[in-house]
């Protein structure tokens, strides 16, 4: 494995820093996405009550 170029493992490290960074973003935007529909369902749970 150490025999490898250089470049192979650049191109590695870059494809794992990108799906690490996808998957943050895609998690972080769904939590933020789940809230803003609960917060939503929420209220239109309270105008339907009164």
């Amino acid at each position: 494995m150490p025999q490898m170029s250089p470049m192979w493992w650049m191109t590695l490290m870059l494809m794992f820093n990108f799906m690490v960074m996808l998957s943050i973003s895609m998690t972080y935007f769904n939590y933020k996405v789940s809230i803003v529909m609960m917060t939503k369902i929420k209220k239109m749970n309270l105008n339907w009550k009164w």
